[in-house]
């Protein structure tokens, strides 16, 4: 059954618009989305250290345990300097919107799964949708170089996305997805470890930001969580671009807490999106 999965899907979509705007929000971006990590980096550490130790994993396996930590750990440098430099209904639909594109076409072709006409009609209405997103127009006076680097940033954090997307759906054939989430929030904390070495701004965040940080700590690994389970039972060619609804809690959420502008332009972009959503959804697969 699809239901099932398509719930918990959605549901990781929209958590993950949520963290990610607080994170936009936040006074120091590196720091904040290191301390949102340590919580639950503690709690799920004796479930990793158990199943590793019950396991024989052949070098192949460690290497793609070791690939997923280290694509992690740059996925999570590259956000942080993303959120600095864009708006988050400018850079958000970019960065997931990437993997939609990507995803479906590496999953075929490598993890030989197959997507139904109408699969690619959807992802096809979503793209139409993300290209409308991304196009911007630098202001009169504004240097095209500082409207581009957010852009390229943005498309910089899709191939992370991407990449540790499929490498996921592979790790789940021999580790539990608690104990790959784990992993995966190993990962994002090195990355961002040399920033919450400077305890002044470490205690800045933490006093700045203490009654949005819980909230961060429960949906940035529990977005992530919510899709592999879903990643357990379906294609990720067919699942991936479906979590990408969160691009359109992302794009209402820049424009109407956030303030961002362009809404018009974005809201109806995100209209194609989630029409693609359905579309894929129904295919059924």
């Amino acid at each position: 059954m699809i239901v099932v999965p398509l719930i918990l899907v959605l549901c990781s979509g929209m958590a993950h618009a949520v963290w990610n705007m607080l994170a936009k929000q936040s006074t120091d971006k590196p720091v904040f989305l290191w301390v949102l990590y340590v919580p639950s980096t503690i709690i799920l550490l004796p479930t990793l250290i158990i199943e590793l130790a019950s396991v024989q994993f052949s070098l192949s396996e460690w290497l793609l345990i070791g690939s997923s930590l280290m694509m992690q750990s740059v996925y999570s440098m590259l956000l942080a300097y993303t959120y600095k430099a864009g708006d988050l209904s400018q850079v958000y639909p970019i960065m997931r919107g990437m993997p939609t594109l990507l995803i479906p076409i590496v999953g075929v072709i490598i993890l030989e799964e197959t997507l139904p006409f109408w699969g690619w009609m959807g992802i096809g209405c979503m793209l139409i949708g993300f290209i409308v997103m991304i196009g911007r127009f630098p202001s009169k006076g504004r240097h095209i170089h500082a409207t581009n680097k957010p852009v390229f940033l943005a498309l910089s954090v899709g191939l992370c996305i991407t990449t540790y997307t499929l490498i996921d759906k592979v790790n789940l054939q021999y580790l539990s997805p608690l104990a790959l989430l784990e992993v995966t929030n190993i990962g994002f904390l090195l990355g961002l470890t040399p920033a919450a070495l400077h305890f002044d701004r470490l205690k800045r965040v933490i006093r700045t930001h203490l009654n949005i940080i819980w909230i961060g700590a429960i949906l940035s690994p529990g977005s992530y969580l919510l899709f592999l389970f879903a990643a357990r039972n379906m294609n990720v060619s067919t699942i991936a671009p479906m979590r990408e609804v969160g691009i359109v809690f992302g794009t209402l959420l820049g424009l109407f807490v956030l303030k961002e502008s362009q809404g018009v332009r974005r809201v109806s972009a995100s209209v194609a999106v989630v029409i693609g959503i359905i579309i894929i959804a129904s295919s059924g697969h």
